[in-house]
Formats: structure tokens, sequence, C-alpha cells
């Protein structure tokens, strides 16, 4: 008899584990299969700094803004323009110098509205060219603390070049052919 109730609790026991279990790995592989839905911009490396562009989806910019405090500078590109809809430049030069000696420190082409630089503390000035047109800021980094600059071209700037193509103007392209 004592038996009998041991097996019984033992096997109260078992099945709450079982279905823990089976939940927990379930719920390990979900989050592994949508943590992965996208892969991570590679970091790159320009005159031995890294940097690491991105942020063309949604979930890409998410990473961006998640990851941007763990970097030294975060450089973001823009367009202000609410009829482009929020659209950002495809490709901006990025020269970055220091600032009091114009010694050239990083040049690399940007592949999204965020790039994320290890640049080392100092005062530098960044020039973002896009369409031929040059933006200049000085970005100060310090020590521990994520430094942030935001280049935004003008409304008036024609944009149709360095912009990528609307699905819509790609359909109109290829039904005239």
């Amino acid at each position: 008899m004592i038996e009998d109730i041991e097996a019984m609790n033992l096997m109260r026991l078992r099945q709450p584990m079982a279905a823990l279990l089976l939940g927990g790995t379930a719920a390990f592989f979900g989050a592994m299969t949508s943590a992965h839905a996208f892969s991570n911009p590679p970091i790159q490396v320009a005159q031995g700094v890294e940097y690491m562009c991105g942020g063309t989806n949604k979930a890409e910019a998410a990473f961006m803004q998640m990851v941007s405090p763990r970097w030294a500078a975060t450089i973001e590109f823009g367009i202000n323009d609410s009829a482009q809809g929020g659209s950002f430049p495809m490709r901006a030069a990025v020269q970055v110098r220091e600032k009091y000696t114009g010694r050239p420190v990083m040049e690399a082409q940007s592949q999204g509205p965020y790039m994320l630089a290890r640049l080392d503390p100092g005062a530098y000035d960044v020039n973002v060219t896009l369409g031929g047109l040059t933006i200049t800021q000085t970005l100060t980094v310090i020590a521990g603390m994520p430094a942030r600059a935001v280049f935004m071209w003008p409304s008036n700037f024609d944009m149709a070049s360095v912009l990528p193509p609307a699905p819509q103007a790609l359909a109109q392209t290829s039904a005239a052919r």
C-alpha cells in the first residue's frame, strides 16, 4: 500500500515536470527562431576603426537603437521631409577627422540610417556627403559616454538620386518596357 502511494506521488510530480520541460523547450526554440528573423549587421573596419551600419527595416533599426549605447559614437542620417514618408538615404559618404589637427580618422560609406563607430575619446569633425551636399558637425567622444550626431538633409534638397527607388516607380518602369 505504501508503495502504491509513493508511485502515485511520483506520477503527480512527473506530469508537471514534463509539462514544464516541454513548455520551456518550446519557449526556448520559439525565442531562438524569432531572434534570428534577421541577421545583425556586420561589424566592419575602416582605417582601424570598427563600425556597423544598418536600420533599413524596423527590426534592424530597433537592434541598432538597442546596441548604440554600447558604442562610442552613433551617427544618424535622415531627410527633413514628411512628404518622403520617413525615407532614409541609401548611402552617404562619412568622413571623420580629428577636430584640431584635421588628421583623417575614418572614411566609410553608410548603408542605412544608423552608423555606430568605436571612436577613441576626443573631438572630431564629421563630414557626411549625400548627393553632393556635405553637412559637417562636431562630435565629442568621452570615455564611457556614448556620443551622438544627427544629420538631416533639408526638405528642398533633391533626394531622388540618393533614395531607394519606390516600389511603384519600379513597377511603372518595368511596365513601360
